[in-house]
C-alpha cells in the first residue's frame, strides 16, 4: 500500500518556541518585575507633594512616575521597598498623567522630592509588536500550511481520493480462504483471469464486464471476496468505502471520484472496490433539495466515469451493498454494473467448508464433528460461523484445555442462538414453575404435531437480555417454502407455552411476548403477503422489498384502503384464535404428559438428548428423533420469526421472556 510520506516537524517546533519564548516574557513581566502602579489624579499628586508623602518621582512624555510614602498605619496597600541607599520604607507606587505645569519642578525642589526626567521613544517597539510579530507568525503558519500541501496532506487534498491502493503488497487473502459459495468464486475467478491474461477473451470479441455487484446480507463474505481477488489478481488493487466520498464541502465528493479513476487509469488494468455503495449510489429523487445535491452531484459523476466518453475498459469496478432496491437504476443499468452476484446464506455443505476453513488454526478433538456443528447452525453466514468457532476456543482455554471439545462448539451456538446463560438470574420457586410450564408447553405441542422441526432441548436456564427458557427445534432438512399446513403448525408451537399457561394456572403472564411476536409475524405474512386466507383471497397486500435486512424488508406506506386494513386485522386475529383453541385441545388431552415434563424440568433444569428421547418414546409422542443420536441432515434456512424469507435461521428457540 502506498503512504505518503512523514511531515517534517521543524517549521511546527519553531511556532511553539516562539509560542513559548512570548508565554514566558509576559510571566516574567507580570510577575518578577515591578508591582502594579496606582493611577491617580494630578490634584492629589499635588497635595501629596506639599505633604512630603511623595519620595521620588520620575517624569517622561505623557506621565509621572514615583513613590508614595504611607502617611498612616491604618493606610492599606503599602509594601516595603528598598531605596537606593538601602533605606527600607512603606510605599506604593503611583503614577499621574501629566499636565503641563512650569512650577512643579520648583514644588518638588520646595519639598525636598528626588525628581529626574525621561524621553520615551516606542517607535520601534510599536513596530514590532504592531507589524514585525504578527506577520511573523502568519508567515511561518502559512508556511507550515504550504509544508503540508506540498507532502500529500493539508487542505489542497481534501478533493483526493482516499483509496487504499494496493500494489507491492498484496492482502494475503486469496480464494482459498473463500468457503461455502463456490458459484460466487467460479463468477469472480473469470474477472480475475481476464484482468491476468485480456488477449484470451479478446480474440473471441468478448468484452469483460465494467462493473460487478456484490448482493447478499451482512456477514455473507463480501467484503471477504474482494481481499480475496486482491490477493489473486496480479494488477492494482483500489479498497475504499462509499462513505468516503462524503464530505461536508461542496464538490469534494465528485472530485474524488475523479481523482479515483484518474489514478486507476493510470495503472490500469485494475480493480477498484467501493464497500457499502448504497452510501453513495443511493437513487435520485425528483423533488431535491440542496441538502441532497452534493450527493447526486457524486453520483453522476460516478455514472460519468464508469460509462462515459472515455474508455476505462482496464477499469474493472466491484461494488458490495445489502440494499440494492435504493441504488439508482442507472447504476445498474448494463454498461455500468453488468453483473448483480448474489451472496446467499451457506447450505449445510457450505457451512460445513466455512467451519473448516475457520478451524484450520483451532486445535479441534476427536469427537469434534463440523458436519454436525453445521446442522446445528441454519441460516448462519460466515460471520457467525467465524464467531462460533473463536468462541469455542476461547470457553477451551478458559477451562484449561489443550484441545477444543463437542462441548465447547454447543455452548458456543447455544450462546449464539439463545444467548449467554444468566447463573446470576435466581428465579423464586413460583416463577421457576411458570417458566417450566411454560417451555413444557411449547414442546408437548411441537411433539404432538407433524410437519414441524424434531425436538433437541427443552430448558428453563435463563439465558440472554430476558429469556427465562427456551424450546429449540432444529430442522432435517434444507427448506426454501413452507405450506399452509406447515406455518399453521409452527404457529401452534408458538402459542403453545402461552396457552399451557392458561390450562395449567387460569391466567397468563409476561413471559410469552417473544412467542407471540412471532406467531403475529407468521399470521400477519399468511394473510397480507402469502394470500392464504380464504376470506381476502390470494391478494399480496405488501410486498418485501429487502430480504437480506429484515428489520428494513417493507415499506412504511401500506398500498390499500383503511378497511382493507381493518379486515386483515381481523383475519390475523381468526387465524390465531383457530390455532389457540386447537393447541389449547392438545394440552388438556396430554395434561398428565404436561405435569410430568414440568416436574422433569423442575428437577433437572435442563431436558436433552437421550432423556429427552426416552420421556418422548415413553408417552408415544410421534416426533421424538433425537439429534444426540444421529448426524443431521440439511438444515431448513427459513426464519422462525418471518418465513416468507427466502433463508433465514429456524433454529431460534422458543423463549419465555
Amino acid at each position: 500500500m502506498v503512504r505518503p510520506p512523514k511531515v517534517k516537524r521543524s517549521t511546527l517546533n519553531l511556532v511553539t518556541y516562539i509560542l513559548i519564548g512570548f508565554t514566558v516574557l509576559w510571566m516574567m513581566q507580570s510577575f518578577v518585575g515591578p508591582g502594579p502602579a496606582e493611577k491617580i489624579p494630578y490634584s492629589e499628586f499635588l497635595e501629596f507633594v506639599k505633604a512630603g508623602r511623595v519620595e521620588q518621582v520620575e517624569i517622561s512624555n505623557d506621565e509621572i512616575k514615583g513613590l508614595l510614602r504611607r502617611g498612616s498605619v491604618n493606610e492599606p496597600g503599602y509594601q516595603s521597598i528598598q531605596l537606593e541607599g538601602g533605606q527600607l520604607i512603606q510605599a506604593k507606587r503611583f503614577k499621574v498623567v501629566r499636565i503641563a505645569d512650569d512650577k512643579l519642578a520648583e514644588l518638588l525642589q520646595e519639598h525636598g522630592v528626588k525628581f529626574e526626567g525621561r524621553i520615551e521613544s516606542d517607535a520601534l517597539m510599536n513596530f514590532l509588536a504592531i507589524w514585525f510579530f504578527p506577520l511573523l507568525v502568519i508567515v511561518l503558519f502559512w508556511g507550515f500550511i504550504m509544508r503540508r500541501m506540498k507532502t500529500g496532506g493539508g487542505l489542497m487534498t481534501i478533493g483526493k481520493s482516499k483509496a487504499k491502493v494496493y500494489v507491492d503488497q498484496k492482502p494475503k487473502t486469496n480464494f482459498s480462504d473463500v468457503a461455502g459459495i463456490d458459484e460466487v468464486v467460479d463468477e469472480l475467478k473469470e474477472i480475475v483471469e481476464y484482468l491476468r491474461d485480456p488477449d484470451r477473451f479478446r480474440s473471441l470479441g468478448g468484452k469483460i464486464p465494467k462493473g460487478v455487484l456484490l448482493v447478499g446480507a451482512p456477514g455473507t463474505g463480501k467484503t471477504l471476496l474482494a481481499r480475496a481477488i486482491a490477493g489473486e489478481a496480479a494488477v492494482p488493487f483500489f479498497s475504499l468505502s462509499g462513505s468516503d466520498f462524503v464530505e461536508m464541502f461542496v464538490g469534494v465528493g465528485a472530485s474524488r471520484v475523479r481523482d479515483l479513476f484518474e489514478q486507476a487509469k493510470a495503472v490500469q488494468p485494475c480493480l477498484v472496490f467501493i464497500d457499502e455503495l448504497d452510501a453513495l449510489g443511493r437513487a435520485r429523487s425528483l423533488h431535491s433539495f440542496s441538502g441532497h445535491d452534493e450527493r447526486e452531484q457524486t453520483l453522476n459523476q460516478l455514472l460519468v466515469e464508469m460509462d462515459g466518453f472515455e474508455d476505462n475498459a482496464g477499469v474493472i469496478l466491484i461494488g458490495a451493498t445489502n440494499r440494492p432496491e435504493i441504488l439508482d437504476i442507472a447504476l445498474l443499468r448494463p454498461g455500468r454494473f453488468d453483473r448483480r452476484i448474489v451472496v446467499d446464506r451457506p447450505d449445510i455443505d457450505g457451512r460445513e467448508a466455512i467451519l473448516k476453513v475457520h478451524s484450520r488454526a483451532v486445535k479441534l478433538d476427536s469427537d469434534v464433528d463440523l458436519r454436525i456443528i453445521a446442522g446445528r447452525t441454519p441460516g448462519f453466514v460466515g460471520a457467525d460461523l467465524a464467531n462460533i468457532v473463536n468462541e469455542a476456543a476461547l470457553l477451551a482455554a478458559r477451562k484449561g484445555q489443550k484441545t477444543v471439545m463437542m462441548r465447547e462448539f454447543e455452548e458456543a451456538i447455544d450462546r449464539v442462538v439463545a444467548g449467554l446463560e444468566r447463573k446470576n438470574r435466581v428465579l423464586n420457586k413460583r416463577e421457576k414453575e411458570i417458566v417450566a410450564y411454560h417451555e413444557s408447553g411449547h414442546a408437548i405441542v411441537a411433539a404432538s404435531l407433524t410437519g414441524v422441526d424434531p425436538l433437541h432441548r427443552v430448558s428453563i436456564i435463563p439465558r440472554g437480555i430476558a429469556a427465562l427458557g427456551h424450546t429449540l427445534q432444529l430442522p432435517t432438512e434444507d427448506r426454501y417454502l413452507m405450506t399452509r399446513s406447515e406455518l399453521l403448525a409452527r404457529l401452534k408451537v408458538y402459542l403453545g407455552g402461552r396457552v399451557a399457561e392458561e390450562v395449567v394456572f387460569g391466567e397468563i403472564s409476561t413471559g410469552g411476548q417473544n412467542d407471540m411476536e412471532r406467531a403475529t409475524g407468521i399470521a400477519r405474512s399468511m394473510v397480507a403477503e402469502f394470500g392464504m386466507s380464504e376470506k381476502l383471497g390470494p391478494v399480496a397486500y405488501r410486498t418485501r422489498n429487502n430480504q437480506y435486512l429484515p428489520e428494513m424488508a417493507f415499506g412504511a406506506n401500506p398500498e390499500y384502503s383503511e378497511a382493507t386494513a381493518r379486515e386483515i386485522d381481523c383475519e390475523i386475529r381468526a387465524v390465531i384464535d383457530q390455532v389457540q383453541e386447537e393447541v389449547r385441545a392438545i394440552l388438556r388431552d396430554k395434561r398428565h404428559v404436561l405435569e410430568e415434563l414440568t416436574n422433569l424440568l423442575m428437577e433437572k433444569e435442563v431436558v436433552e438428548g437421550e432423556a429427552l428421547e426416552r420421556f418422548l418414546v415413553k408417552h408415544n409422542l410421534g416426533n421424538h428423533k433425537s439429534r444426540a443420536q444421529e448426524q443431521p441432515a440439511p438444515v431448513s434456512d427459513a426464519p422462525a420469526e418471518s418465513p416468507s424469507a427466502e433463508r433465514g435461521n429456524t433454529a431460534a428457540p422458543s423463549q419465555t421472556e
